[in-house]
């Protein structure tokens, strides 16, 4: 069966990204220490993702939450802002368009640039249009594509995270990651928290001038370590202590406790086998 190698974390990127926001094909991975993962386990963690973020429905693959300025499109609920929006967290669809398009996917003109819909109220009564149409199809047939763009995002997080992490706690957060990337199931705690919450390197993702994304978990992960607790374990608790503290810090009017326990929940899976 095809599997897609892992590189190790002190091996050379062979993903080529430019930051994300023009991509350039992509070749699989090589080099030594990494997790194989197999095509079966690859689609299982597309699904897992689709699962988590949109309830795996072909009708999620379009969305805007209420209290958001945003669309959430795609399996990973891609970030897109309308024309002169933006705000704390990455723009990802405009990204996801362009990598797709240099695997040879064809991509609707219209939407290479500002997301068309200005409100949430103006999204949800086109919900039917044509537009909103022509992107599920684009996107329900994506899957796998969409998966590995998560997975290229993941794998050019860590030279962003060990620049930006304090001294004194790099080689922790490269030990962490390298040893999370020994298995399938770290893997995927990996990939999955890096599209749910970012690479966790951005000045503007900070409350209070705290983080929530995969380095402030990876850091978090050195408070209490445990050589008997698996790391995809260890991994999960800590990123519900950093996302119990995001909400703590979070502006009283995002309101942001009644998410909280459906991220713990979403935290919890990555303790099951992929």
């Amino acid at each position: 069966m095809k599997a897609l190698r892992f590189i190790h974390f002190f091996a050379p990127l062979t993903l080529v990204l430019s930051g994300l926001n023009a991509c350039a094909a992509v070749s699989p991975p090589t080099g030594g220490g990494g997790v194989r993962l197999s095509s079966a386990q690859i689609d299982r963690v597309g699904k897992r993702i689709w699962q988590n973020e949109c309830g795996g429905t072909v009708a999620g693959l379009t969305s805007w939450n209420s209290g958001e300025d945003f669309a959430s499109l795609g399996i990973g609920h891609f970030i897109w802002y309308p024309r002169g929006g933006s705000g704390p967290f990455a723009e990802s669809f405009p990204p996801l368009l362009a990598f797709l398009a240099a695997r040879g996917v064809a991509t609707p003109a219209w939407a290479r640039g500002a997301c068309p819909w200005p409100t949430k109220a103006a999204f949800e009564a086109d919900r039917g249009g044509e537009r909103q149409q022509e992107l599920r199809a684009l996107l329900s047939r994506t899957v796998r594509q969409q998966t590995e763009f998560i997975m290229a995002r993941m794998e050019a997080a860590l030279p962003k995270m060990l620049a930006e992490a304090p001294a004194r706690k790099r080689a922790w957060v490269g030990t962490a990651f390298g040893s999370l990337m020994q298995t399938p199931e770290g893997v995927f705690c990996l990939i999955d928290y890096v599209n749910f919450k970012g690479e966790g390197t951005s000045a503007k993702e900070r409350y209070k001038g705290q983080g929530w994304g995969l380095l402030q978990v990876l850091q978090a992960m050195g408070e209490s370590p445990s050589s008997r607790t698996p790391w995809n374990v260890q991994f999960a608790e800590a990123a519900k202590r950093v996302l119990s503290r995001r909400v703590g810090n979070a502006p009283p009017e995002r309101r942001e406790k009644r998410w909280l326990d459906g991220w713990h929940n979403r935290c919890d899976s990555y303790k099951r086998s992929l």
